[in-house]
């Protein structure tokens, strides 16, 4: 059986990413020019910071180093998060996204924006905002209708402590 470069280098850094509480998101090499740059995105529940980029980078630089996964020549390794407008993918992605608004493209063709209320094994339950002063609306997806979904940056969100405070009053 034959696997491609990404699915040996996952099995290869997997478990180094695992062993620091990180997650695997993706893995992409890729040619820039003469030079190949290998991507690595990590995440977890509560997020990562620099330190951690910084050590899980250490971690597979020296495991690369150690063995011929890249090949002969030269490579560039750039390791990351997936950032704020980080794409969904698998069920762990939307519980992370719980809370937050989504730009959801259906199997139906339909776009939408909603904000990612409860997430489930089979799809999620979503606030569709109202339009021009109407209550929102809930929906449900399953994961099978969803084609791609994006987290949406929102700049005027309010945090869960001034939302709660509103519902009291």
């Amino acid at each position: 059986m034959s696997t491609t470069q990404s699915e040996r280098l996952r099995e290869l850094l997997e478990p180094l990413v695992s062993s620091q509480d990180l997650d695997l998101e993706e893995i992409e090499v890729a040619s820039v020019g003469r030079k190949r740059v290998l991507r690595v995105v990590v995440d977890s529940e509560d997020g990562v910071d620099l330190d951690q980029i910084a050590d899980v980078s250490r971690a597979l630089s020296a495991k690369l180093d150690e063995t011929d996964a890249m090949g002969e020549g030269e490579y560039t390794l750039e390791v990351g998060s997936p950032g704020a407008e980080r794409p969904l993918k698998e069920q762990r992605h939307y519980e992370r996204a719980v809370g937050r608004l989504a730009r959801i493209q259906t199997a139906d063709g339909a776009e939408l924006v909603a904000r990612i209320v409860t997430v489930d094994d089979e799809g999620v339950d979503l606030e569709v905002p109202g339009v021009k002063g109407r209550k929102p609306t809930a929906r449900r997806l399953t994961f099978g209708e969803i084609v791609k979904a994006r987290v949406e940056v929102e700049f005027n969100r309010k945090d869960d402590k001034s939302m709660k405070e509103e519902e009291e009053a």
